[in-house]
This record gives C-alpha cells, sequence and structure tokens, in this order.
C-alpha cells in the first residue's frame, strides 16, 4: 500500500465540511493506516469512504488498492493540547492555569477526548496526573499534531509574524535578558505567542536539536555548535571573584588560594567555565560547597562562609548585599550568552522577529556602571 501523502489528505479536506482534526484511517485487519509513521494532518467529518464521492476513483488515483475505508474522528486540537499540557504539567489545575481555562473545563475536554479515542489517557495518583498506557502510545503523536498546526498558522500569516515560538532559556536569562525583549514583542506583535522553558543550558540545546524548541537562549557551548544551527551572542560576561566586602582590598587570585570556596556546579557549563579558569591559573581552592544556583552562591558569600568565582551576570542580583566584586587579571575568560537555533526551522521568521527585538531592547536598555574597583556592591536600582 502506498503511503498517504499531505496532497491526500488536502483532498480529502476539500470534500468535507469541517476541518479541524484528526484523520485516523483503518485498514480491514484494523491496523492503523500510518504515513511514514507520523499521520499528523487530517480533516474533521463523521463520514465513511463514500465521502470522497468517487472512493474508487481516490484509490485509484493514489494506489491505495487494499483501502477500504478510512474513519473520521471529531477530535477538536484544543482537546489535545489539554491532554499534552496536563501530562507535561503532572497537574490539571496547572494546566488549566497554562491554558487561561478552568480545571473543570480541562477536565471536561480530557473525557471528550478519551471518548474519541476509546481508551482513558490520564490517571490520577494523588494530585499527580500521568499518562496512561493509551495516553503515552499517543503522546508522540499529538505533539507532532500540535506542532504541524503551529507550523501551518505561522506560514499562512505572510504579513504581520504570528504564532508560537517555543523558547528555553536558562535562569539568568529569565529574570536579566528577557523581560525587556517580551516586552517588546507584546506590545509590537500581540498575535505571537512566546511560550518559554526554564532549563539548563545542556537541556536546552538538546531541546533545541530535537525539535522540542524552536530556539534557546544558552551559555556558549564548550564544544562546537553544529552547521545545522545559527548562534548569536547577546551578552559576555567576564569573571569575577565574589567576597565579602570586608575583603575588597585582598586579592582575587590570593583570596581564591586561601579562602574557602563556594564552586559553582560543575554539572553546568558556567561550572566547567569556572573549572577550566582555575586549571589554567593553578590555584586549587579550599571547596567548602558546591551549588548551581548563583544566586544562592552570592547568598552563602554575603553571609560570610567563602569566596566564589562566578561570570558577572546581568542584574537583577539579590537585594541587601554587602559583597565585592573583583574582577579576575585574565579578561578573556569569559561567559557568552546568546540565542542557538536551527537553519531549518519552520519557524524561522519568528526567530528573526526575536533577534530584532532583542537587538531593540539591548539598545534602549539603560546601562548600569558597576565600578571595577574593590569595595561594597550595591544592587542597582
Amino acid at each position: 500500500m502506498g503511503a498517504i501523502t499531505l496532497a491526500m489528505l488536502a483532498e480529502v479536506a476539500a470534500r468535507t465540511t469541517e476541518t479541524r482534526s484528526v484523520l485516523i484511517g483503518h485498514l480491514p485487519s484494523g491496523r492503523v493506516v500510518d504515513a511514514e509513521q507520523r499521520l499528523t494532518v487530517g480533516c474533521e467529518a463523521h463520514h465513511t469512504a463514500r465521502a470522497y464521492g468517487n472512493a474508487g476513483g481516490f484509490r485509484r488515483k493514489y494506489g491505495l488498492l487494499h483501502l477500504q475505508k478510512i474513519l473520521f474522528v471529531k477530535m477538536d486540537t484544543r482537546f489535545l493540547e489539554s491532554f499534552v499540557t496536563v501530562v507535561d504539567n503532572g497537574s490539571i489545575a496547572e494546566a488549566a492555569r497554562r491554558l487561561n481555562l478552568t480545571p473543570a473545563a480541562v477536565a471536561q475536554r480530557i473525557r471528550t477526548l478519551e471518548s474519541e479515542i476509546g481508551a482513558p489517557l490520564i490517571s490520577r495518583s494523588g494530585r499527580t496526573v500521568r499518562s496512561t498506557e493509551a495516553g503515552a502510545a499517543i503522546l508522540g503523536r499529538a505533539r507532532d499534531i500540535l506542532g504541524q498546526v503551529r507550523d501551518l498558522k505561522s506560514m499562512a500569516s505572510s504579513d504581520v509574524p504570528s504564532g508560537e515560538l517555543r523558547l528555553g532559556a536558562i535562569a539568568n536569562a529569565i529574570s536579566g535578558i528577557l523581560p525587556g525583549v517580551l516586552a517588546l514583542l507584546t506590545k509590537k506583535y500581540p498575535q505571537l505567542d512566546v511560550y518559554m522553558l526554564r532549563c539548563t543550558s545542556a537541556e536546552a540545546y538538546r531541546g533545541v536539536l530535537d525539535g522540542d524548541l524552536d530556539a534557546a537562549i544558552i551559555i556558549q557551548p564548550p564544544f562546537a555548535i553544529p552547521k545545522s544551527c545559527d548562534w548569536r551572542v547577546f551578552r559576555e560576561e567576564p569573571l569575577i571573584v565574589l567576597a565579602p566586602a570586608s575583603m575588597g582590598n585582598r586579592e582575587p587570585h590570593e583570596l581564591l588560594a586561601n579562602e574557602p570556596f563556594i564552586r559553582y556546579d560543575r554539572n553546568n557549563w558556567t561550572g566547567r567555565l569556572v573549572d577550566q579558569y582555575l586549571r589554567r591559573v593553578g590555584i586549587r581552592p579550599r571547596e567548602r560547597f558546591e551549588l548551581a544556583g548563583l544566586e544562592a552562591v552570592a547568598t552563602l558569600v554575603d553571609r560570610g562562609l567563602g569566596v566564589s568565582l562566578v561570570p558577572d551576570w546581568a542584574p537583577p542580583w539579590p537585594e541587601g548585599l554587602s559583597l565585592a566584586k573583583l574582577p579576575v587579571p585574565d579578561s578573556s575568560c569569559t561567559r557568552r550568552i546568546g540565542l542557538i537555533w536551527t537553519r531549518a526551522s519552520v519557524r524561522v521568521r519568528l526567530i528573526q522577529t526575536f533577534l530584532q527585538e532583542a537587538e531593540a531592547a539591548r539598545v534602549s536598555r539603560p546601562t548600569t556602571t558597576i565600578k571595577r574597583k574593590r569595595g561594597k556592591h550595591r544592587q542597582p536600582r
């Protein structure tokens, strides 16, 4: 049997009266018809093969000699979106919040979808919601369907950028870089929806390569970026020694060598950069703690528990801290934060729009001067 193509589905769509759902085909054996394992575009109707008019002609045209009937299941893509969101968040209440619906409305959508599929899709264990075996089986296909629907909307909007941009970002970017960009985007392009996921650089990088994210603001990887991806630097952050304000008159390398050291997590790309610097200058610090949050590191330093080596990240910093920020002698060792995306992305137009507004936000952002001298660090206001 030949593969079902988008041209075939388009012909089906032209012969039916409704158009927002999932096409599910069956052979006499009950085996699901699969178009290259991704039957993700379809039409909504309640007809058998007679809905095509000349069903025999349709079969002959596409060489589907064994296809006897195709069943159309009435299924709103919003129901699939609710199902995927519930599974991703493990909670109907949280899914309702993200979808701007009531929990009762989300639960009703799930029940309707389960009725159409003919199997339970989620199970509850206390306050946690998980997919059932049937739900897990259709989850990947449901994501593909929703992704293609978003792509269709984006491609159809020729004049004004619209659709959904799935963006991953590290924590510092969400608080320091993104607010200004998002403010410009929402004002200028209200029809553009940005779905934002907080994650580590490694997680976001993998999400872009796997197609789960359209783009991501990450730390520049400690390896070569593949040619299939593009990269734009947003910010360069030199390494600084972070110490209590009372130690502001001491040399940075002397502090690293003699004071208890609060290390940034080496599983993180920033932590690896810090470790590379220490090895390069031959300093073996007396480690006291190792943790993954820059704000937490700054707080422990403020409490006098040690010193640290961190990038001079974008404000805001934790308020009320009395810190000395001492530049390291080698200013070439910097953390670069930028945007990564795949060149072949169908949402490259939306990504370019995001880049334009990111540049506009950078130009219009008020400059915050941090004096590069030993002394008390004051939180910019």
